[in-house]
């Protein structure tokens, strides 16, 4: 057994179809990071770290890892999603508004997978190109 500590991440799927601009792609990431707190605070009212589970924690108070991998449709963002609910991670869509791009039509740009242990969430995001 190693002693090496578990990884943990969150990996946030950025769709490269749609050429966002470089801001663009960073705010929407960004959106999709903080989801994880802020989904969770609107649902609570209120949150300490005692609601999150041992390796959220972790993510938390240590590495805060991201990354961030590309997709090439929306239909291919939708499957991830799709496989990292199934596989019971936390998962949030970013849908942007569309006032700034994409001809005011709002439309899914990224999804934040995790935090979570690298060996849950590679089978899902493994084989997907960085960003």
């Amino acid at each position: 057994m190693s002693d090496e500590p578990r990884r943990i991440k969150q990996i946030i799927c950025m769709r490269h179809d749609l050429k966002m601009r470089r801001g663009k792609q960073i705010a929407q990431g960004a959106h999709a990071s903080m989801s994880f707190l802020t989904r969770r605070l609107q649902d609570a009212g209120s949150i300490s770290m005692d609601d999150f589970s041992d390796v959220e924690r972790a993510w938390l108070t240590d590495s805060f890892a991201k990354v961030c991998c590309r997709v090439n449709s929306e239909e291919e963002l939708l499957r991830i999603r799709d496989k990292a609910v199934e596989a019971g991670l936390v998962v949030h869509l970013i849908t942007d508004s569309g006032k700034t791009e994409f001809h005011g039509k709002p439309t899914n740009t990224c999804v934040a997978i995790g935090p979570d242990y690298a060996e849950v969430i590679d089978p899902i995001t493994g084989d997907l190109e960085l960003l």
